[in-house]
């Protein structure tokens, strides 16, 4: 018997070496972020998914221009200035920051430097971050779950309005949330394998949240430490080591970026605002801490703030100048239980909140004997406690609060939907499943209904269709049909769109309308319907709404870069003669008002540097007045523009918190004479 030799040419080995490599590379990704072989359709589903998310997110992405005026001039200033970059200065010569941490502009201002500053290149990385937060979901999801659960959490996520309304907008949210989104997949990747690698760089990530909206990024830390502690497959020392090492990864973030700030010199960064004494750290735990969980100007450092009851029909201000929610500053009523679903918090994130909470309760009752290392079980207790966590402090936190804030909650509630939803279908023979999902169904239905019946004037049809599918697919699912074949397809079809149509209709008028201010909210065109409405008993009262529709009772928003209401934190781009006066400067500063909001509408409307005198309220203490006065005498700025904290009518920027701001604004009305340019009053400071 004879054999034959083979030779294989050095350049045919090389091929099939680099093609096993490829091979090699391309099987280990796919495990990775996949798991293991797939089914056809995984694959066409999830490329489908993200380019829906996409389509939401980019589709006539600058209907809103410049968005926040406030966080667009901090993203415009890091466009000219690296310093300005690195610590979120709000004006390119380095007078005051934001009241922010700077993470989440740092890559809007990095694309603007390269393209060139406009209203796409900033809002371009919100969208791409939602985006992603979808698909990074999605992989949580599915790594414990399944893709169809993955496939149904991605969705959800998607079909939040309060996350369209944040990932085509220029907060700090977008960014936060990716951030958290991809310590989410990497802990529920680590707790599979037991990787302190995967969980230290979790870590890093839940850093990086912190450095985008600071201790709102930590939230999620007991959910995703409790998950891994509970079912990583290691002994207990093992599980709290590797936490120790995530504990690690946030601290090496936040830690780098608080070492740098503490190490520049005063003189060469700008002061940080929403501090009473220039400190990080009073920011940390007061102004953005502390102070927005049990109100300001309750003794903890940091939480003085402006009486914002002294600004009728002010910012947030009931018409007659009383702040709603108590003594806070708050958008979002009186804090309680209910507070969620009510008022604008409703349309943001409550569509699918009380189905979430019900399926959350029947998942763990279910999964209550499963092994500690089941990743079912582990997944729902990172959710899970994720959802109860984040919704009572939104719920009962008397400071600060937007109802924008609530996209924290919103992948934690489309997790869960897609987690126990899809494990309830897979097991409809049993009639307790069968009882919890058709009870799910019809709560959704319902709730929808609720919803949407508060703005009977927008799409009219839309809750009958909600109500009659969701009535008809929970009474099949109870039935016990759904067992047969292609009749279980067609009823689960039903059974999504019936829950989705509402919150899907409400998010794709939401990113159909433009929006601006500090305080945008979800839903279609205030001009589509002028009434204001109410869910009877557990909103605020009809009749106080600034926008038309539902829910939209504090809402900023309008026309792209149009002048909008008190209470939208912001003011036109322009009285033009002003932005004309201000081009022609040649000093570090073009001008100085009040307000960092005054100071940012000056600043994009005239392309130069504004200083923002006392910051974003007009009450944190820089300049102080001498300060300012040595500022005049050696000719860095040229005008004061009197402004008012909020970007309001002029006349109100004395009233800013500790007296600077007032102090300064009395000094110059009675060193420098006014002269009118255009329709404003203007002090030129070399006179």
């Amino acid at each position: 018997m004879s054999s034959k030799s083979i030779t294989v040419s050095p350049t045919d080995r090389d091929r099939n070496a680099a093609t096993s490599r490829e091979a090699f590379f391309a099987k280990r990704w796919e495990r990775l972020a996949f798991g293991e072989k797939q089914a056809r359709w995984v694959r066409p589903s999830a490329a489908a998914l993200l380019l829906v998310a996409a389509l939401v997110y980019l589709w006539n992405l600058t209907n809103s221009g410049y968005a926040n005026s406030f966080y667009a001039a901090a993203i415009q200033s890091g466009t000219k200035n690296w310093t300005a970059l690195l610590f979120a200065s709000l004006d390119p010569s380095n007078a005051i920051t934001v009241d922010k941490p700077p993470a989440a502009f740092w890559i809007p201002a990095l694309l603007g430097r390269v393209f060139g500053f406009s209203s796409f290149t900033m809002l371009l990385p919100e969208a791409a971050m939602g985006i992603a937060s979808v698909g990074m979901l999605y992989l949580a999801v599915k790594r414990a779950a399944g893709p169809a659960a993955g496939l149904v959490a991605g969705a959800a996520l998607a079909a939040t309005p309060v996350a369209a309304l944040m990932f085509r907008f220029n907060n700090p949210d977008a960014m936060m949330v990716f951030c958290l989104m991809v310590a989410a997949w990497m802990t529920v990747t680590a707790t599979q394998k037991a990787s302190p690698a995967l969980l230290f760089w979790a870590g890093t990530f839940i850093g990086l949240a912190f450095l985008s909206k600071m201790l709102e990024g930590f939230m999620t830390i007991p959910a995703l430490g409790l998950a891994y502690l509970l079912a990583a497959p290691v002994p207990l020392k093992k599980r709290l080591l590797h936490f120790l090492g995530a504990a690690g990864g946030i601290t090496l973030v936040t830690g780098a970026y608080a070492l740098v700030f503490q190490l520049t010199p005063v003189s060469v960064r700008p002061y940080m605002a929403g501090s009473q004494g220039n400190s990080l750290w009073e920011l940390v735990f007061g102004y953005n801490g502390l102070s927005r969980i049990v109100g300001r100007g309750n003794g903890i450092p940091g939480g003085a703030a402006p009486d914002f009851a002294r600004y009728p029909g002010g910012i947030g201000a009931e018409p007659g100048g009383a702040v709603p929610g108590g003594g806070g500053f708050s958008f979002g009523g009186p804090p309680g239980i209910l507070r969620l679903f009510g008022g604008e918090f409703s349309a943001e994130v409550a569509w699918l909140l009380p189905t979430a909470l019900l399926l959350l309760a029947a998942g763990l009752w279910f999964t209550r004997r499963a092994a500690r290392t089941d990743a079912i079980r582990a997944s729902l207790v990172l959710w899970g406690t994720w959802l109860v966590i984040t919704a009572a402090v939104f719920s009962f936190m008397s400071g600060t609060i937007h109802a924008y804030y609530t996209v924290e909650l919103a992948p934690a509630v489309a997790a869960v939907i897609g987690i126990v939803g899809v494990q309830l279908w897979k097991h409809r023979s049993q009639p307790a499943s069968r009882a919890v999902l058709a009870s799910a169904v019809l709560l959704t239905s319902i709730w929808s209904f609720v919803l949407l019946s508060s703005d009977p004037g927008w799409l009219p049809w839309l809750r009958w269709t909600v109500l009659a599918a969701g009535a008809l697919s929970a009474v099949l699912i109870a039935a016990g049909p759904v067992r047969l074949g292609r009749a279980g397809v067609a009823v689960a079809i039903l059974a999504l769109l019936s829950a989705g149509l509402g919150t899907g209709a409400w998010t794709v008028a939401t990113a159909a309308t433009g929006h601006t201010g500090g305080s945008p909210s979800a839903g279609p065109d205030p001009g589509t319907n002028n009434q204001a409405m109410g869910l009877a008993g557990i909103t605020s009262p009809a009749g106080a709404a600034s926008r038309g529709g539902a829910f939209g009772r504090f809402r900023g928003s309008g026309p792209a870069n149009a002048p909008a209401a008190a209470g939208g934190f912001t003011e036109p781009l322009g009285n033009s003669a002003v932005n004309t006066l201000l081009q022609t400067t040649k000093t570090k500063w073009s001008a100085a008002t009040v307000g960092a909001n005054s100071a940012a509408a000056l600043e994009l409307g005239s392309n130069t540097s504004v200083m923002a005198i006392g910051g974003f309220s007009g009450s944190d203490p820089f300049p102080t007045l001498d300060q300012f006065k040595q500022m005049v005498a050696t000719g860095q700025i040229s005008y004061f523009v009197p402004g008012s904290p909020f970007g309001g009518p002029g006349g109100l920027g004395r009233a800013g918190g500790n007296g600077t701001s007032s102090a300064i604004t009395q000094w110059v009305e009675a060193t420098f004479p006014a002269t009118r340019v255009g329709n404003s009053t203007v002090y030129h400071l070399h006179q």
